[in-house]
């Protein structure tokens, strides 16, 4: 059963350049299942973020539609946001508050109780209840920002290159938690330009670049069919350079 579903979305921005719109995400149409970890990968500018923006009703969008859990985006932004989580590629907080303090603050936007022990402990943070932001490891905050984003008990996440900046430990760590979640009944989706990530963590992904899909499918899929030359050494970073004939990060 599909949780969201996409279909034709657009977003144009105006080029100051040439002063001619052109389309950030032209058209793209995809599903994800319940509990599905869904990855969008590729490479910076590819429209990622920009479609993200627009199922989490962060911004408007051009042509298309988006339906999270049969509440079209468009029409139903507010109670959209009611039942998703969003983690930000960044995150700005009130200096003064304790971790404790901010998730209460959090939780009281959506009239919710939060349990911030229960919600600390499973970020692995409840030693650092007490702590401020600017106390925390860069893994630690992104941890933190994922607490922050649980605080309504979404049905789906929503994480946005979730891993970038990391060191090898902690984005391991952060690997460890997503998957905790999505085990616990939660829908993932993700960004990211990270092909290993993508291979680790997701049942399906879309291969994204200038604001198109260029193929679909789990990642086990897309290597026999697009890198099948290589056999059991296969990945998805052969699938992209096949699809798009360039670098992760052009």
């Amino acid at each position: 059963m599909s949780i969201l579903n996409v279909k034709d979305l657009k977003k144009s921005y105006l080029n100051p350049d040439t002063k001619e719109k052109f389309n950030a995400v032209d058209g793209i149409s995809f599903e994800i299942e319940t509990t599905q970890i869904y990855g969008i990968l590729g490479p910076n500018g590819a429209g990622k973020t920009t479609t993200l923006e627009m199922v989490e009703g962060l911004t408007d969008i051009d042509g298309g539609f988006a339906c999270v859990n049969g509440l079209d985006v468009a029409e139903n932004p507010y109670k959209v946001k009611e039942i998703i989580g969003v983690q930000l590629q960044s995150n700005e907080y009130f200096d003064s508050l304790s971790l404790k303090e901010l998730l209460i603050l959090f939780g009281k936007l959506y009239k919710n109780n939060v349990n911030v022990n229960d919600l600390l402990n499973s970020v692995d943070l409840l030693d650092k209840v007490n702590a401020k932001p600017e106390e925390l490891s860069g893994g630690q905050k992104q941890r933190f920002s994922i607490a922050c984003a649980l605080v309504n008990q979404p049905l789906v996440l929503f994480l946005d290159e979730p891993t970038t900046g990391l060191d090898p430990q902690a984005k391991h760590n952060l690997w460890k938690l997503i998957k905790k979640l999505n085990l616990s009944g939660m829908t993932i989706i993700l960004t990211t330009h990270n092909m290993e990530e993508a291979e680790k963590l997701c049942h399906k992904v879309a291969i994204m670049d200038k604001g198109k899909i260029m193929s679909e499918g789990s990642p086990k899929d897309l290597i026999a069919k697009f890198d099948s030359e290589n056999a059991e050494k296969g990945n998805l970073e052969n699938v992209f350079l096949h699809l798009t004939g360039r670098g992760l990060r052009e």
